[in-house]
């Protein structure tokens, strides 16, 4: 036990070593109410919770154990679905009293119905948790009627509606795994319904067959004569210091009668085993969420069955991660005739031990065995080894978390069969999977409900080609195929879906059967060249001499910043950009995460772009743009021109069609027009050319300027500066008038300090001095004139007429 112990610590540190998983991506993904997947629903404010399915033989008549109701709603028709009755049966006001009495929440005390299978050509058979007291009753399917008085339903029902059970009428018998008792602690597996000479059977409490068991599904083989019961539990043979949940398969034989003296009413042929699923140097996904069965293909050993689970984690390294494994019926069987751990009564632990066999566990027929050799079957139940996947591989894992699954096997037009899963996320998607040579392939994602549901169901419609989703807000109706949807022999190649392929007649995407022999499909590889006989051309090709192609006029002004859109063809596409008279540097153009293209209008990056998507090595036109100076353009209308031997352009239809999900660019009509073959399709072996304006798909907007690497001169900033220096000027210029004026201010100012107003207050040097100046003013008359004509003085300062200062005394 210590070595085991040391092995899970070991595998424990490795997967924090381990890189992480990269997340599968679906090729194509529809949000709900996208008119590019077409879905019906049926709801109703008098009908709630419609989790539990049963679907008639013909897929007609679809029967939903809804709360407090049974319903029989017809799916026959293509775009509705219709109620066709509906059977109340709800408990009483004195079973609600008591449900509350029992601490329950009022909420839960309603009757969900929890079982519902047919039990012969004309009665079904219900069981429903009935506030907390299980009952079950006979409904006749004709006209849609109940017995009287219903049947306990303990130890065929679980009490919780929250609780996980499984139920199985074989041979008009009932096998159902669930819990007897009120408090959920006693988990059983029973048969019910027996007649005649047998009797009804169960396991043995005693001996701890089951612990904290939460049961997940149930699988008969008729070949082998017996039923499989698939659940979750504690595994006690581990012993660690939390408790170690583990996956189980377990087997009863329909046969078994229990024993004469030993385990009377008892199974004698019950055996478990735990199912692994693990990688390699990683934890392994212990915990089983569903299960569902896929027969052997046309004249394979019914040892080929399959069991496909979805498994998560208990441990938070592995948190948020879903594990899908596949388990080979020869396994199981092989696992089942091997060794079996013994249980010591006196010390509660397992261990191994070679013993001499008395009888072989699990072998049917033991129930007309000696005493002896039921003891031995009875302590030895649990097997020594663990079943492996198929492969000794996960058949898949993803970081979304899956809840519920159905499979199926799936006939291409190469006459191949092919396994497609429908996995249901807690998201609220239905992925649709196909398992290939080199992996697992998400073909597409489907919304099929909004909010996180409790309680959910699948039920595959193989004859009608439809999956039915049952969730608390109503019921989906999702069709396996979407073949209408790819509109190029190329699109119609690169979604590897087995139920699609190319009819070159008929120039669509349709759906494959065996009478069709003419279909292009390639679901391993995707080869679009092989399927359509395309051609990937080069630049050269695409850009020759004399060679433009047509596309939307975009008319920008110089230092805008532009951005360019491009359809994503996929999720699982590239997109690239080129242009055929300039090299996209990245010093001047800026990739952005949703395949745009962004960059600054300059003379240098004004031209023609293209749009191209890569998926699987194969390359199309998504988007043209010719983008042109606004002043340069007289009249702005949309200018055609020639393209020869490139790839053919796809209408605006087609291209808004290529985008992620469709959700913008295509309304109702025209996905009806299409449908209805009014709209043209394009192959990707068309050699003409469509021109057309991509109206919508450029968006420009714009920021602050953006200097170019070009060092080219920009009208508006040259305008600008010669402004800013004109005022400049005028400034500097007032500035020196000012200065010149003060100086001249100070010169003369002694002038101003003493007025005079009377010769005869002068001293003789005065007078003296007063001669000289009126003698210099006469032979200087000519320079006294200049000046005062010009009214400036020295420094060019202002004088006044009499050629002094103003308002300078004389």
């Amino acid at each position: 036990m210590e070595n085991l112990n040391l092995l899970f610590l070991t595998e424990a540190l490795l997967c924090f070593m381990c890189p992480c998983l990269s997340k599968q991506t679906p090729r194509v993904s529809f949000h709900k109410g996208n008119p590019g997947r077409h879905l019906t629903h049926f709801s109703s404010h008098e009908v709630s919770n419609t989790t539990t399915l049963l679907l008639s033989e013909n897929g007609d008549v679809l029967y939903v154990g809804a709360r407090d109701a049974v319903l029989a709603l017809d799916v026959s028709h293509k775009d509705v679905i219709m109620l066709r009755d509906k059977l109340d049966w709800s408990p009483s006001d004195k079973d609600l009293e008591q449900c509350s009495m029992k601490g329950k929440k009022k909420a839960d005390c309603p009757n969900f119905i929890r079982v519902l299978q047919f039990l012969n050509t004309s009665h079904l058979y219900a069981c429903g948790t009935f506030a907390f007291s299980p009952r079950c009753t006979y409904i006749n399917s004709d006209t849609f009627t109940m017995n009287v008085k219903p049947d306990e339903g303990r130890g065929r029902c679980p009490y919780d509606p929250f609780q996980r059970n499984t139920a199985i009428i074989v041979d008009g018998e009932l096998y159902t795994g669930t819990v007897a008792d009120y408090r959920g602690n006693r988990p059983v597996i029973s048969r019910h319904l027996s007649e005649g000479r047998r009797v009804d059977m169960k396991l043995d409490d005693t001996l701890g067959w089951l612990e904290d068991t939460t049961f997940i599904s149930s699988s008969f083989i008729p070949d082998e004569e017996k039923i499989f019961f698939f659940f979750s539990e504690v595994g006690q043979e581990y012993n660690f210091i939390n408790k170690f949940i583990v996956s189980r398969v377990s087997q009863i034989c329909l046969s078994d009668v229990g024993g004469q003296r030993t385990l009377q009413r008892r199974w004698t042929t019950f055996v478990k085993a735990q199912l692994l699923c693990q990688a390699d140097n990683e934890l392994p996904y212990n915990v089983i969420q569903d299960i569902d069965t896929l027969p052997p293909a046309e004249g394979a050993s019914a040892d080929d069955t399959l069991f496909y689970g979805i498994f998560t984690s208990q441990w938070s390294v592995n948190s948020g991660r879903s594990g899908v494994c596949s388990f080979r019926l020869r396994d199981i069987k092989s696992v089942f005739s091997g060794n079996y751990k013994v249980l010591n009564r006196d010390t509660l632990q397992w261990s191994t031990q070679v013993q001499e066999k008395v009888a072989n566990p699990g072998e049917c027929g033991l129930h007309n065995a000696s005493d002896n050799a039921l003891r031995f079957v009875k302590e030895n139940f649990l097997a020594d080894d663990s079943v492996q996947p198929a492969g000794r591989n996960l058949t898949m894992v993803s970081t979304e978390q899956y809840s519920h699954l159905t499979v199926q096997r799936v006939k291409g037009a190469n006459n191949r069969d092919y396994t497609v899963l429908f996995l249901l996320t807690e998201s609220g998607y239905l992925h649709k999977v196909v398992l290939l040579q080199n992996g697992a392939h998400i073909i597409e994602e489907v919304q099929v409900f909004e909010q996180p549901q409790p309680v959910k169901s699948l039920e595959l419609s193989k004859p009608k080609g439809v999956i039915y989703v049952g969730t608390s807000e109503g019921l989906v109706r999702v069709p396996v195929a979407n073949c209408s949807f790819y509109w190029t022999c190329a699109q119609c190649v690169l979604a590897q879906d087995p139920f699609c392929g190319w009819d070159t007649v008929k120039r669509a995407c349709v759906e494959a059967s065996n009478i069709q022999t003419n279909l292009g499909q390639d679901v391993e590889r995707g080869n679009v060249e092989a399927v359509c006989n395309s051609v990937t051309y080069t630049h050269r090709a695409r850009f020759g001499p004399n060679i433009l192609p047509a596309g939307q006029l975009v008319s920008v002004s110089l230092n805008e910043v532009v951005r360019l859109q491009c359809p994503a063809a996929s999720q699982l596409s590239e997109q690239l950009w080129e242009c055929p008279n300039n090299r996209l540097s990245p010093d001047l153009y800026l990739h952005l995460g949703d395949g745009s293209l962004s960059f600054v209008a300059t003379p240098a990056t004004l031209g023609h772009y293209l749009c191209l998507s890569t998926e699987n090595g194969y390359q199309q036109t998504m988007a043209i743009y010719h983008v042109k100076q606004k002043s340069s353009l007289i009249a702005q209308t949309p200018t055609t021109y020639t393209l020869r031997q490139t790839h053919p352009i796809p209408s605006t239809q087609a291209v808004a069609r290529a985008g992620l999900g469709l959700q913008t660019s295509v309304g109702p009509k025209k996905i009806e027009a299409r449908q209805r073959g009014t709209e043209p399709t394009l192959s990707s072996m068309d050699a003409h050319v469509i021109t057309t304006q991509l109206k919508g798909n450029f968006t420009p907007w714009t920021q602050e300027p953006v200097q170019s690497a070009q060092g080219s001169c920009y009208l508006k900033e040259l305008v600008v500066v010669s402004v800013l220096l004109v005022l400049s000027l005028s400034l500097s210029i007032t500035l020196l008038f000012y200065f010149v004026k003060q100086r001249c201010r100070r010169q003369t100012a002694p002038q101003t300090a003493t007025p005079i107003r009377d010769s005869a207050r002068r001293t003789p040097m005065e007078l003296e001095a007063h001669k000289m100046n009126q003698f210099l003013n006469k032979h200087n008359g000519q320079s006294l004139h200049t000046e005062q004509a010009n009214g400036f003085g020295c420094n060019g300062v202002f004088r006044g007429s009499n050629g002094h200062l103003p308002n300078t005394p004389i």
